[in-house]
C-alpha cells in the first residue's frame, strides 16, 4: 500500500528552488535575458545542462553551441524559462532507474522533445505566454513521482500492470486516493510556480477538465502531446507507453490539428 504519508514526505523531500534559478528565472520573467546568463553561469550543474539540452539535434543547429549568453539568446525568453524548469524537474530524477528504462540521457531527450513539441502547439495556437510555455515540464515530474513511489512496490505494481492493463495513474489513485497529476500539482505549488501551470496540468490528465475553456483546451492539446511523445519507440522501450489511459473522447475534437502540427514539425 501506497500511503498518503508516503507521498507526503516525497514531496517533502522536493527542494525548494534554489536562490540562483529563483534569481535567474525572475530575471527571465522580465526579459532580462544577459543578466539573467551572469547568474546562471553560477550553477554549473546548470550551465551543463543548458549545453546539453540545447545542442540535441530537434534544435538543428549545425554548431555546439557552449555559452549561456549565446543559448539564452538563441532560445529567446519563454524558451529559456521552461528550460530552466526542465532543469529543476531534472533535479529530482533519480540516478538509477528501476521500473522503467530510462537514464540521464533518454530523459533529457524526453524533455527536449516534449518542450520543442510544446513550443510548435503554442506558436501555432497564438499563445506567447512564459508561464504557459513551462507547465509541460511538469509532464516528464509525473514520470519521476511514479518512479520513485512505485520502487519499493514494484513487484506489486508489476502484477497489477500484467493481470490487469492498468495505466500507472490509475494504480495510483486506487492505492492512495490522489493520482500523479495531483503530485505534480503539488511540485507547482512548492516551488510557486504561477497558478495556471497546475490547472492545465490536471486538464492534461483528460480526467479533470477545466471550466475554463483556454485552460482545458490548452489540456487537451498537452494530454495529446504526452501520448505522442510516449508512443515513439524510445519511450515505448523504456516502458513508458500507456502511462496514463488516453481519453480519446476528450481530445477528439482536435485530434486531427493535433497530426496535422506533428506533421509538419
Amino acid at each position: 500500500m501506497i500511503t498518503k504519508d508516503k507521498i507526503d514526505a516525497f514531496i517533502e523531500k522536493i527542494p525548494p528552488t534554489p536562490e540562483v534559478l529563483k534569481e535567474t528565472l525572475s530575471l527571465l520573467n522580465i526579459g532580462e535575458l544577459t543578466k539573467a546568463a551572469k547568474i546562471a553561469e553560477g550553477d554549473l550543474a546548470l550551465k551543463s545542462y543548458l549545453k546539453n539540452i540545447v545542442n540535441k539535434p530537434i534544435y538543428g543547429f549545425a554548431n555546439e553551441v557552449s555559452d549561456i549568453s549565446q543559448i539564452f539568446g538563441i532560445l529567446g525568453v519563454t524558451l529559456s524559462q521552461q528550460t530552466v524548469y526542465n532543469y529543476m524537474i531534472s533535479l529530482l530524477s533519480p540516478d538509477k532507474w528501476l521500473l522503467f528504462k530510462l537514464n540521464s540521457k533518454s530523459f533529457y531527450e524526453l524533455q527536449a522533445q516534449l518542450s520543442k513539441k510544446w513550443e510548435m502547439i503554442l506558436k501555432h495556437l497564438e499563445i506567447n505566454d512564459k508561464n504557459i510555455y513551462g507547465a509541460i515540464s511538469l509532464l516528464p515530474a509525473s514520470i519521476i513521482v511514479s518512479e520513485a513511489l512505485f520502487n519499493e512496490k514494484i513487484d506489486e505494481v508489476t502484477l497489477l500492470r500484467s493481470t490487469k492493463a492498468l495505466d500507472y495513474n490509475t494504480i495510483l489513485t486506487r492505492l492512495c486516493g490522489v493520482g500523479l497529476f495531483d503530485i505534480c500539482e503539488q511540485i507547482a505549488d512548492k516551488w510557486e510556480m504561477d497558478q495556471i501551470i497546475p490547472q492545465i496540468i490536471q486538464s492534461a490528465s483528460g480526467l479533470k477538465p477545466s471550466d475554463d475553456e483556454m485552460i482545458n483546451n490548452l489540456g487537451k492539446w498537452m494530454h495529446l502531446l504526452l501520448f505522442y511523445e510516449l508512443s515513439q519507440p524510445l519511450f515505448i522501450e523504456a516502458g513508458l507507453n500507456d502511462f496514463v489511459d488516453f481519453q480519446v473522447d476528450y481530445v477528439a475534437d482536435i485530434y486531427d490539428e493535433f497530426t496535422t502540427i506533428m506533421e509538419i514539425g
